[in-house]
C-alpha cells in the first residue's frame, strides 16, 4: 500500500514535509539507465545557483551510490550531506510502498544539516512500474536511456507515463546502439498526454540545465 502524505510518519515534520521545506526530487529508472550521473551533472548547476543540496541514494545491499557520488561530487558539496540508504529490498519498496527509510534518512540529514533547501532521492535501479510515493518527494524524474532501445516509450508503464519529467539519457550513443532518437523522443511525447520528455547527455551536460530549470518550478 503507498503511504500517502497524510499517513507519512514525517508529514507533520516541518523540516522534512512541512511548509518552508526543502525540494524534494527523486530520480529513479532502469539499472544504468544513467540516474547517478543525472544527479552529479545537476548538482553543481543547483549549486552555482546558491541552492543548498543533498543527496540520498538507495542500493539494496551496498552503500555504492552513494561512495560514488561523494567521489565526483567532491569539492561541489560537503560529502556529509550525501547518505546512502541500504533498503534490503526491492527498490520501490523503499520509495513507494513503505518509504519510511528514506523520510528518516532525510529527517537526520535536515536535523544536521538545516540549511539544505534541496534533496535528491535516487532510487535502486528498477523497472518500468517504479514510482515514487508523494509522501517521499515533490517532483518524480523517470530516466531511459537509448541503450535500451527506441521502442522503449511504447511499453509504457506508470515511471514512463506519470512520472512528472520523463529524461531520456545518453543521448550521444544513440547511433552506436541503433536508435532513432527522434522516433524514440516522439513516442515519448505521445504517451505522456502532454508531461515534459527532456532530452540528456550527461557527459557534456546537454539537456541538464533546461532539466534543472524544470525542477525549480516545482519549488514552492
Amino acid at each position: 500500500m503507498t503511504t500517502s502524505p497524510e499517513t507519512s510518519p514525517l508529514a507533520s515534520s516541518d523540516p522534512v514535509t512541512g511548509s518552508g521545506s526543502p525540494l524534494r526530487i527523486g530520480i529513479g529508472g532502469p539499472v544504468g539507465s544513467g540516474k547517478t550521473a543525472l544527479i552529479e551533472a545537476l548538482v553543481p548547476l543547483f549549486v552555482d545557483a546558491g541552492r543548498q543540496v543533498g543527496v540520498i541514494t538507495n542500493d539494496i545491499y551496498t552503500q555504492e551510490d552513494a561512495l560514488h557520488v561523494r567521489r565526483e561530487l567532491d569539492g561541489i558539496i560537503d560529502p556529509e550531506r550525501i547518505v546512502g540508504v541500504e533498503t534490503g529490498s526491492c527498490p520501490h519498496t523503499a520509495v513507494r510502498d513503505d518509504p519510511t527509510m528514506n523520510l528518516m534518512a532525510a529527517a537526520d540529514l535536515i536535523d544536521e544539516h538545516p540549511e539544505i533547501d534541496t534533496v535528491f532521492f535516487e532510487s535502486g535501479g528498477d523497472n518500468l512500474t517504479l514510482t515514487f510515493s508523494p509522501a517521499l518527494v515533490d517532483v518524480f524524474v523517470f530516466v531511459l536511456d537509448t541503450a535500451e532501445g527506441q521502442k522503449m516509450p511504447k511499453k509504457r508503464g506508470p515511471g514512463i507515463t506519470e512520472s512528472d519529467i520523463l529524461v531520456i539519457n545518453k543521448t550521444d550513443i544513440a547511433q552506436y546502439v541503433r536508435c532513432d532518437l527522434d522516433i524514440m523522443n516522439t513516442d515519448a511525447i505521445a504517451v505522456r498526454d502532454g508531461k515534459p520528455v527532456i532530452l540528456t547527455d550527461c557527459l557534456a551536460n546537454k539537456g541538464i540545465a533546461e532539466l534543472a530549470a524544470a525542477l525549480e518550478e516545482y519549488r514552492a
